[in-house]
């Protein structure tokens, strides 16, 4: 396909705002309250504003680097310009697999729900995908990628529609659930018998984190909006706080609404029917049948809504990828209507790929939550080297006490990788080991020098992989699979000394002014020649969105 090569500036702050919340409130609104409470019990609510705070203090540091880079695809760029070529590298093989991941997580959700009225899409015991299930999530997955060959303007305002309804449903599912059962004697049941760690680990593997990742969605189309550096602080900001309160709402209304015999063994036994389809299932027992079937219809819209604008913003990695030299030139090609085909392609081809290793919603909800946890780090590190190396760089927006502000989010990002579990982060790690030794491997078949691999910058990974691997591994037993050495809270305190150190040293290790100026400007060119032209065009389409 021939076409344009430049992505149209036509996502107003609407938009993104929109792209960013539609993300975040997806499967995670169907399942994350009830693993939460298995995790954290009455104490579950604080799991949410934990999770809720850790993004937002990073949402607040890429608010200030995506208006520097406001490319699609602008995570990538930023993390060239930073730490070079093979951070960037490493960096971008996460961030594309924390994106095209997520698409399947969300139809997986519509197959499993859907189970209940189109029997043999699951194994009921388990949740696993049966042969039939798989097909017809390969099918839905086709139909999103299909709908994201539209122009970008018409798929903001698909994605507009949607988000109000994905709004509307969980905030009507919250008053509901408390007008049919309202048990408050369960905000206080087993409260003393619930380990206080439940409340941090569930922010990493009850689905919170997971349910907040959508943040990033307004950065990847920050190349397709005309004022950055107003709407892009607005989206990012504004769609964390939204959605930490719907879910602290569904959270508190899924506890009581619960029968008080369904936690009489306490929180980590609750046990109820229909437990593949939680709030449904607790609609149907309190007698809001008609509710339940909402909750049915919500569960294909809300889903697959995050999967629409993830299948939007993958492609857009991917192009990203390719203009910084890290996929084929082909993959920044576009389609009649601005829109990057290859990378959607791709985009279907790999997710379709994660549906036979991770045939179930639990089993991809742990896979995703493993890639992306790292995609976070970085930009405190980016924000603070650039503060340094770049002062004078254009800024639209530009974070007030950004040291602590980064400092605050690093440590966070960290903690998030700790609470994860030993299992979580021996697999992750694993993951970006065999991606670098690969690329080694393929950089010196093709007799490269050595000075231009980018290690100088680089070395820092090295001592962060093996401390936090070690720190999981010393860490807590039981759940978090270590082996115990320190207590859970003893392994906070070592994280925070340790996040100080690898922060300092990944900071005076990223690339000289020169070099880091010289790639910015590669960017800023590249966002450039990307931009419409027809201004007129885009303002009406822009007031159209509005």
């Amino acid at each position: 396909m021939a076409g344009p090569t430049k992505l149209r500036r036509d996502a107003g702050v609407i938009g993104l705002l929109y792209a960013s919340l539609g993300a975040m409130i997806g499967s995670g609104w169907l399942f994350g309250p009830l693993h939460a409470a298995l995790q954290a019990g009455v104490w579950s609510g604080f799991s949410w504003v934990i999770g809720a705070i850790a993004v937002l203090f990073l949402a607040f540091v890429f608010a200030e680097l995506s208006t520097m880079f406001p490319n699609s695809g602008a995570l990538v760029h930023m993390t060239h310009a930073s730490h070079g070529d093979l951070v960037g590298k490493v960096w971008t093989w996460i961030l594309f697999l924390a994106f095209v991941s997520v698409p399947p997580v969300e139809v997986t959700s519509v197959v499993t729900y859907a189970n209940n009225y189109i029997p043999g899409l699951i194994v009921p015991t388990t949740g696993i995908l049966t042969h039939f299930g798989t097909v017809i999530s390969i099918i839905l997955l086709a139909f999103v990628v299909i709908l994201n060959f539209l122009a970008i303007r018409i798929v903001v305002a698909i994605n507009s529609v949607t988000t109000w309804w994905k709004v509307l449903i969980p905030l009507a599912t919250i008053g509901i659930l408390m007008a049919y059962s309202f048990h408050p004697g369960n905000l206080t049941a087993h409260a003393a018998s619930t380990p206080i760690s439940g409340i941090f680990t569930a922010v990493a593997t009850a689905g919170i984190i997971f349910s907040f990742l959508g943040f990033q969605q307004a950065i990847a189309l920050a190349g397709e909006t005309r004022n950055p550096g107003r709407y892009i602080p607005i989206a990012l900001i504004g769609s964390v706080i939204i959605s930490m309160l719907i879910y602290i709402g569904l959270q508190l209304s899924f506890i009581i609404a619960l029968k008080p015999t369904d936690i009489a063994g306490g929180w980590e036994h609750l046990q109820f029917s229909g437990m593949f389809g939680p709030l449904a299932a607790i609609a149907v027992a309190v007698g809001a049948f008609w509710w339940a079937v909402i909750l049915y219809i919500d569960a294909f819209v809300s889903p697959m809504g995050t999967a629409f604008i993830y299948v939007t913003a993958s492609p857009r990695i991917i192009m990203a990828a390719g203009e910084m030299g890290n996929a084929p030139k082909q993959v920044i090609k576009l389609n009649q209507q601005g829109v990057p085909w290859i990378g959607l392609i791709v985009t279907w081809i790999v997710g379709v790929i994660f549906f036979f290793p991770f045939p179930s919603w639990q089993k991809l909800v742990a896979a995703v939550s493993l890639i992306t946890v790292l995609s976070y780090c970085i930009g405190p590190i980016i924000l603070l080297h650039l503060r340094r190396t770049l002062p004078a760089f254009q800024r639209p927006f530009r974070l007030h006490g950004a040291t602590v502000v980064s400092t605050i989010a690093f440590i966070f990002s960290n903690w998030i990788i700790y609470w994860t579990g030993y299992e979580t982060v021996k697999i992750l790690f694993s993951l970006v080991a065999v991606y670098v030794i690969v690329y080694l491997i393929w950089y010196f078949i093709k007799r490269r020098p050595l000075a231009q691999l980018g290690w100088q910058q680089a070395w820092w990974l090295l001592p962060y992989f093996i401390g936090m691997w070690l720190i999981s591994w010393f860490g807590p037993g039981g759940d978090m699979g270590g082996i115990g050495l320190f207590g859970f809270f003893t392994g906070m305190w070592i994280l925070v000394i340790f996040s100080l150190i690898i922060l300092w040293l990944a900071v005076i290790s990223g690339q000289g002014a020169e070099a880091a100026q010289r790639v910015a400007d590669q960017i800023k060119d590249l966002g450039s020649r990307g931009m419409e032209t027809k201004k007129g065009a885009a303002r009406g389409t822009e007031e159209m969105i509005l």
